[in-house]
């Protein structure tokens, strides 16, 4: 199931819209959704390393924008929309108090951290909104810090491309295990950490 899905995925990579499909995943996933862009992203550059640099640039416009849709849900509507996403990400009331009175001292660094690692993003960018955190530095750490992971993976795609795609179809069992782990992890952490 697991080759046939990321067989699926290559396919849908190499399409007409997957750069669409990209803006979309990457947008939405600052905000709301769970599965970060680089599932759509890594097969993208192995099915057109030629445009490795191009998908990175729209993963990353398209994330500092969604980031900036979760700083406005944060800021507009914490109360009846920004509560709920951040109890999906193990329920904000027992952590959220002291870690708002805290974040703006260290804001740029906490968004840095958020975008470049799998630690999901939208809990910080809902919170950049809440604590009010200058939108000048969220969108700067957000562009910076997402723009270094996009284009890091981008650029790693693009010089290792052949071995890495052998590597990942070699191992895919244990390599999806890996990624849901650490997507899983990463959750957990936001829950019984923070």
């Amino acid at each position: 199931m697991i080759r046939r899905l990321y067989d699926r995925t290559l396919e849908l990579a190499a399409g007409r819209r997957a750069p669409q499909a990209l803006a979309a995943v990457a947008f939405i996933e600052s905000s709301v959704f769970p599965i970060p862009p680089d599932v759509l992203l890594m097969p993208m550059v192995l099915a057109d390393r030629a445009r490795a640099f191009r998908f990175a640039l729209i993963c990353t416009i398209a994330s500092a924008l969604g980031g900036a849709l979760g700083y406005a849900i944060g800021y507009f509507l914490f109360e009846t929309l920004g509560r709920f996403v951040l109890d999906l990400y193990g329920g904000a009331e027992h952590w959220f108090g002291e870690f708002e009175r805290r974040f703006n001292e260290w804001g740029f660094w906490w968004v840095t951290f958020a975008g470049f690692t799998p630690f999901p993003y939208k809990v910080i960018t809902i919170t950049s909104g809440v604590t009010r955190l200058d939108f000048i530095v969220f969108m700067l750490a957000s562009t910076l810090s997402r723009g270094a992971r996009f284009f890091l993976v981008a650029a790693l795609l693009w010089r290792f491309g052949p071995p890495i795609r052998a590597f990942v179809e070699k191992r895919l069992a244990m390599l999806s295990f890996l990624f849901f782990a650490l997507l899983f992890g990463s959750f957990l952490l936001v829950r019984y950490v923070f």
